[in-house]
């Protein structure tokens, strides 16, 4: 008998939530490399909790709330409490108790984001790729970059002079001010909502969004996220974010980067070259207006080796790294506000993703 009635109309269990859980379920084998990676923090979060006192959540807990609301799409805080409140595997995987009270949505947004501007995420994702059957499916030698757009949190209406020039409200719609024919840029506007967040057009013939840009570099083997980060929105930000996860990554062995013809520039190849990263980047063949092809720097050198084909075909891959982060851990428009708190909600997207494939990629690596 798993339970009775009690006089309230409720029911008391003798089932644990530990065996409500099957043994065969998915979130099993990703819960077990979450709380490994978790203990390799632990200090991390004494560290961090040590002046300011530990918080109302344990941060624990917090992540692995976070990461069931990128795995199951959960669109804002308030359904993340309400699953955990009702939902027995919601909260298996977090560790709250059966009989536990789900936090209110406020309290758990204001330890999320103490954890959030912390950055812990990244030390998040170093703690999962160091794990020892996680070290064995990671490419030492052959990685790939790319960027991508994450459209903030703020309307396009908040983008207003910086010097106050606006004006009161004119003749838009709900007495909003027309902005319509007003040149705007970076240098001469900022948002109200987000001021982190910049203007951007993607290609010619798309509009401008607010927007950040995010990025992420992969090892080649499996397709794994080794670093993420998120930058301003420019035209030298892939760039610039390509050699800053560079040097983060450290190593003396010479290593190959794929990325796409974004990143043919005749600087950046000699900054790859300066340390130690044979450039496997598609050649930008375009030709300028004035009828003359672009010059590039990826010669014969490169462009011989059979490994330089094969990289252009793997980075093609981090594509779906990005889809998965867009679409499943909504990270195609952003909910936060502010570069620090987007750049670790991007980062948790990434570790996320990778704890999706990494059991399977363990159990055929050990198969």
């Amino acid at each position: 008998m798993r339970g009775r009635e009690a006089e309230d109309g409720g029911m008391f269990s003798y089932v644990s939530l530990e065996k409500r859980v099957p043994m065969d379920h998915p979130l099993r084998a990703i819960r077990s490399l979450a709380d490994a990676a978790l203990g390799k923090l632990s200090g991390r979060f004494d560290a961090l909790y040590s002046t300011t006192g530990r918080p109302s959540i344990p941060p624990e807990m917090l992540l692995r709330a976070t990461l069931l609301q990128a795995f199951f799409s959960v669109r804002s805080e308030r359904q993340l409490m309400e699953q955990i409140d009702y939902n027995l595997l919601f909260r298996w995987f977090v560790g709250l108790g059966m009989d536990a009270p789900a936090w209110h949505a406020t309290v758990f947004t204001h330890n999320r984001d103490r954890l959030l501007e912390a950055d812990v995420a990244r030390e998040f994702l170093s703690a999962l790729l160091s794990l020892d059957g996680v070290k064995k499916l990671l490419s030492s030698e052959h990685f790939s970059v790319d960027g991508t757009l994450v459209e903030a949190w703020a309307s396009m209406k908040s983008f207003r002079p910086k010097d106050g020039s606006g004006g009161p409200p004119g003749p838009g719609r709900n007495g909003e001010r027309d902005f319509h024919g007003e040149k705007r840029s970076n240098e001469t506007h900022a948002s109200t909502t987000d001021p982190d967040a910049r203007l951007y057009r993607k290609a010619d013939g798309q509009p401008s969004k607010l927007c950040y840009a995010g990025h992420l570099m992969m090892e080649n083997r499996n397709g794994l996220a080794v670093d993420a980060t998120l930058t301003q929105a420019s035209g030298t930000a892939e760039r610039d974010a390509a050699l800053a996860m560079l040097d983060r990554r450290g190593g003396s062995g010479r290593i190959t980067l794929g990325a796409d013809k974004a990143y043919d520039v005749s600087g950046f190849v000699d900054e790859l070259r300066v340390r130690k990263v044979v450039p496997h980047i598609a050649v930008n063949g375009s030709v300028s207006k004035l009828g003359k092809v672009r010059k590039t720097k990826i010669d014969g050198r490169t462009t011989r080796h059979a490994g330089y084909a094969t990289s252009l075909r793997i980075r093609k891959r981090i594509e779906e790294v990005f889809g998965w982060m867009k679409v499943q851990a909504g990270m195609a428009k952003t909910k936060l506000r502010g570069l620090a708190k987007v750049e670790a909600a991007f980062t948790f997207a990434a570790v996320a993703y990778n704890l999706i494939r990494l059991p399977k990629l363990l159990a055929a690596n050990t198969g």
